[in-house]
């Protein structure tokens, strides 16, 4: 075993991310809260206007070297004061150490890009833009990702339908595509899960039943 395998695993030892915490808890004290996890991970929380800080302190502090974003994403919460969580997972290579940002953002609500010093959010700002309408201030491109550039909605929104507002189909006469209102092509139907041999017994003992009076009036209606 090297010596650069044996540092590998003493950083990964419980130890390490209980002295490593401290240490990113005094650094983030002005601007997020620890916030316990089940997991036992390093998450943080912190309010809208403490996120660039927060994230630049992250990144530019020698001690804690978090240069990686790893992952940027949203949830959306309808019955929240706050109605979205905006998600930025980052990574230390250098400690091998990750850290969840969490913050609440409301609808309408402009966040800051941080495209400047993590290239990688590029993509994961326009996708939240794209799934849940968050807006991100001095973005570079930020257009839809996901869907088309027609698109109205957001469909990772709790209160998006699930099939959704409109529907695509090719125009023979027009020769292009076409946006029209969403059409199912059946109504809703009632399914009994019976098994297909056994059936509704009371459905089968009436239908029975019917027959049997059926024959007997006709053999009234023949003796007679």
């Amino acid at each position: 075993m090297t010596s650069a395998d044996i540092t590998h695993s003493e950083k990964n030892t419980p130890d390490v991310k209980q002295d490593f915490a401290p240490l990113l808890s005094a650094l983030l004290a002005d601007n997020a809260l620890y916030e316990p996890s089940a997991s036992g991970e390093l998450v943080y929380r912190c309010q809208l206007d403490k996120l660039f800080t927060t994230l630049t302190i992250l990144k530019s502090n020698v001690d804690l070297d978090f240069a990686q974003l790893s992952d940027l994403t949203a949830v959306d919460y309808p019955d929240r004061l706050q109605r979205f969580e905006l998600v930025y997972q980052l990574l230390s290579i250098s400690n091998n150490q990750r850290v969840r940002i969490l913050c609440a953002v409301d609808e309408g609500q402009i966040v800051p890009s941080v495209t400047g010093f993590f290239k990688s959010a590029e993509w994961s700002e326009r996708e939240v833009w794209d799934m849940y309408g968050l807006f991100f201030s001095d973005h570079p491109d930020l257009r839809r990702l996901l869907t088309d550039y027609g698109f109205e909605g957001h469909p990772l929104r709790k209160d998006f339908p699930l099939t959704g507002y409109v529907e695509v189909r090719y125009d023979d006469i027009e020769k292009r595509v076409a946006y029209q209102p969403v059409q199912l092509t059946q109504e809703y139907r009632d399914f009994d899960f019976l098994s297909p041999w056994e059936g509704d017994q009371e459905l089968v003992h009436s239908t029975l039943n019917a027959e049997e009076e059926k024959d007997t009036m006709l053999k009234q209606d023949g003796d007679a």
